[in-house]
């Protein structure tokens, strides 16, 4: 069987980089790999931001394909196998396969020398953190990770105010997010005779199908990490970005499968993480989806409160909603923004604004609270 390192050497992938000269108004050729419902996402936002061609879609499921061959106008050609899509022109693959695809993804993308969006959480284990750091880092490509909020304008003003110090000492910041996934049940049924199994499982057990996991992978150890490293890795990343510290000293987790038994990862979570000089807390169930989710960085001065939707500072010693200090609400999505600034660095050649390293420290926290659920006692930083 060919490996997958003979595979790019006998294309001749090895020796690409992205050298390509873009002029103002040339249209980004890209290739995606992942065709699901997140990759519907992230095309409605590049449809805003910019002139593209999707040039080559790889997904193990039929329909999926023939949904981005439709939207390219039939332009598109399809592919099983991810690795095709690498050995066409094209400048940058967009990634949102399931979680334990993505570092395998990326770095034979990275290697073939083609830019990258890679969803988040961009790795599945903590092991792979430095595995996908060297193949960046070694590399000339750009690789954006999906950690919209980063080019949210509303999340950067936030951020700025609270590295200003407007809030005074920040010493806990309370991190949440409810979802109801009772509701939209029972799922599309899957036409098996479209769905290559064995290839959507890759480096996972081998298993019988099951609609369950594939609609829901995120909820399943094998392909993905549940709420800590979907909906928490999102807010994590925006704590480290506002309080420039990135590596908990501590973390525990309270969680159960209090609704959804058939899952193996919890559908409930209280979990705390211990910062140096702060503490973060988070929690969620889903099956009820009343707040959503959002963020509370908690100061001596006052209180910052934010969500997708904006963010309000309230003056500490004043009762909330009487007289906030501050508020902005957001005007445009920022998968919008985000998606334009990976096009963006993708011509300029410059740092995008979620690198490699913000991923892996994101995803981290949630592999860590996790890993403090499985042991069943608190997780403790090593030295």
């Amino acid at each position: 069987m060919i490996s997958r390192r003979s595979f790019l050497v006998a294309s001749g992938l090895t020796a690409l980089a992205s050298s390509r000269v873009f002029g103002a108004n040339d249209t980004l050729r890209i290739g995606v790999i992942g065709a699901g419902h997140r990759m519907r996402g992230l095309l409605d936002s590049a449809d805003k931001v910019a002139a593209y061609q999707i040039v080559a879609v790889s997904d193990v499921y039929g329909p999926n394909r023939d949904a981005v061959v439709q939207r390219s106008d039939g332009l598109a050609t399809t592919h099983l196998d991810y690795r095709e899509v690498l050995t066409k022109d094209v400048d940058a693959v967009i990634i949102a396969a399931p979680d334990h695809w993505h570092v395998r993804m990326a770095v034979d993308a990275l290697a073939a020398g083609k830019d990258v969006y890679l969803e988040k959480p961009v790795t599945h284990t903590m092991e792979e953190g430095a595995t996908l750091t060297r193949a960046v880092r070694s590399s000339k490509q750009i690789l954006q990770c999906g950690m919209q909020q980063r080019s949210w304008t509303h999340f950067r003003d936030a951020v700025d105010l609270i590295q200003a110090g407007s809030l005074g000492r920040v010493a806990q910041v309370r991190t949440y997010w409810w979802q109801n996934y009772q509701r939209n049940r029972p799922a599309k049924p899957i036409d098996q005779q479209a769905l290559d199994w064995k290839m959507w499982l890759g480096s996972a057990p081998e298993q019988p199908f099951s609609e369950e996991k594939f609609h829901y992978w995120r909820w399943y150890w094998n392909f993905g990490g549940g709420a800590m490293t979907d909906l928490f890795t999102h807010w994590i990343d925006v704590v480290h970005w506002a309080m420039k510290s990135d590596q908990p000293r501590q973390a525990q987790m309270l969680a159960d499968k209090y609704i959804f038994d058939q899952w193996d990862c919890p559908d409930t979570i209280q979990a705390a993480f211990r910062y140096p000089g702060f503490d973060v807390v988070y929690e969620g169930m889903m099956s009820s989806s009343i707040d959503d989710g959002g963020i509370e960085f908690r100061g001596t001065e006052a209180t910052l409160k934010i969500d997708r939707g904006g963010f309000t500072v309230y003056r500490e010693g004043v009762a909330e909603g009487q007289n906030p200090v501050l508020s902005e609400r957001s005007f445009r999505d920022g998968t919008i923004s985000h998606m334009e600034n990976f096009f963006d660095c993708i011509k300029t050649r410059k740092e995008p604004n979620a690198p490699v390293e913000t991923g892996i420290a994101a995803a981290r926290a949630g592999h860590i609270g996790n890993l403090a659920y499985h042991a069943g006692q608190a997780w403790q930083a090593k030295g």
